[in-house]
């Protein structure tokens, strides 16, 4: 069964169900919270794909740590994303450790980068 929420949409959510909905990302007959997840990580999926689209150094490591830290931003904004509709505790718990790891991630190969162009 569809939850609904209980608590009314902020601007913000209002036009993001809106376009999501116009652009045939949610189904008509989706639940707000539905349709509200799947808007959210719709976004963060397209964001993610246009942030790893970067062009080639020539440097090996800096083309991976250019690819792979938008990779990981997108996997913490699907987490965050779960932590706000989901309901499933395990699958929560896991979004958690989502974005505490892919967080670590992002910031050991920032620091791996600094460190090499010394």
């Amino acid at each position: 069964m569809a939850r609904r929420l209980t608590r009314p949409l902020s601007g913000t959510q209002s036009v993001v169900l809106g376009v999501a909905l116009m652009f045939g990302v949610i189904a008509h007959g989706a639940s707000q919270e539905e349709a509200l997840f799947l808007a959210a990580n719709k976004a963060a999926m397209v964001k993610m794909m246009a942030d790893m689209s970067v062009a080639s150094t020539g440097d090996v490591d800096a083309d991976f740590a250019a690819t792979m830290i938008p990779h990981h931003q997108g996997a913490i904004e699907m987490a965050q994303a779960e932590l706000r509709y989901g309901r499933n505790e395990r699958l929560r718990r896991i979004a958690q450790e989502i974005i505490v790891t892919q967080q670590q991630e992002i910031e050991a190969m920032k620091y791996a980068i600094r460190e090499a162009s010394r």
